[in-house]
């Protein structure tokens, strides 16, 4: 099949890495002409790995080349999908299946990708919407590191034909209809991982890392069946599995950003120096806006919100959750 990646970043890298190896047609489109030449001639993208390419892998600055595929796979920050889907949808001259890989929300609407991208589209252009979602770090994709995913599609014979499209001996990949449930999994363990970062830093053990993940899927479930999602989707890849890797791992942005972040006891410095796209942050801030709104009880991403936008010292923060009315575990 041909395949057009929007996106040149380490996740769509090892994605189209992964289409290639199973004899895909893919090209990945980028901006930067010596990235799109490096990959096409000495077949690395020496920016994010080490790692050799498959040498099949295609690349173009060409965004206008998207109207020769029906596949389109997006991954590219949450914050630009939007308007990248908006690009695109201008674009394509029949119906495409589009594959959103980014975790997160619109930053304006605060909606899931899936309802806000599929927007863009007339109904006679989308032939279909998915995402691939689940735990995995591109780091290790790309080396062929066994991964398993989640291709999350509610039109089922196409979400066959995508786990197909993906899988092989070191990519498996699980159907999943539960858009609501796999986008917000997905989206809110990112709040989690900055919030087991800022543990790290702040040097405490693992008796407080093992409760952060506890009580944080209890959160990430109890927002997203309050949204619409089915509670089991959250014991998954997409719950259970994305917050562990996401929590636990060096290789994570917002495990990054929030050791960073508790190092310091203090969030300046990470304003200050981050460069990178963190989307924990955003997610923190539009999650934590809505449940105030719902009533949701949501104690982590509360406090979290108060360490990044309030100036809160993330030790106060702790000391707050320890001592919280005590309750019955739910």
């Amino acid at each position: 099949m041909k395949v057009f990646v929007v996106g040149y970043g380490s996740w769509g890298t090892a994605l189209a890495n992964v289409l290639a190896d199973n004899g895909h047609d893919v090209t990945i489109y980028g901006r930067n002409e010596e990235q799109v030449r490096e990959i096409n001639e000495k077949h690395q993208n020496s920016r994010y790995f080490d790692t050799l390419l498959n040498p099949e892998l295609k690349a173009t600055t060409e965004l206008e080349k998207v109207k020769e595929h029906e596949i389109i796979l997006l991954s590219v920050p949450s914050g630009a999908s939007l308007s990248v889907a908006e690009q695109i949808a201008g674009m394509v001259e029949r119906p495409v299946i589009i594959i959103n890989s980014a975790k997160g929300f619109s930053p304006v609407t605060h909606g899931r990708l899936s309802v806000e991208i599929t927007r863009m589209f007339d109904e006679d252009k989308l032939r279909a919407y998915a995402a691939i979602l689940g735990p995995s770090h591109a780091e290790e994709v790309v080396q062929g590191l066994q991964t398993t995913v989640n291709i999350v599609c509610e039109d089922e014979e196409i979400g066959r034909m995508l786990q197909k499209m993906f899988a092989n001996d070191y990519f498996r990949v699980y159907r999943n209809s539960d858009m609501i449930g796999c986008e917000y999994g997905a989206g809110l363990k990112n709040i989690i991982a900055i919030a087991s970062g800022i543990l790290y830093g702040i040097g405490l053990g693992d008796n407080a890392k093992a409760s952060l993940m506890t009580r944080g899927l209890a959160e990430m479930t109890r927002y997203g069946v309050r949204m619409g999602a089915r509670r089991e989707t959250f014991m998954g890849l997409c719950g259970m599995g994305d917050l562990i890797v996401t929590c636990t791992s060096r290789f994570s942005r917002n495990w990054q950003a929030g050791y960073t972040i508790g190092s310091n006891d203090d969030a300046e410095v990470f304003w200050k120096t981050n460069t990178k796209t963190v989307e924990g942050v955003e997610a923190c801030r539009i999650i934590c806006t809505e449940a105030r709104k719902l009533g949701i009880s949501m104690p982590i991403t509360e406090q979290l919100y108060q360490v990044l936008f309030e100036h809160k010292k993330p030790s106060k923060a702790i000391y707050e959750l320890m001592t919280r009315s005590l309750k019955e575990e739910e």
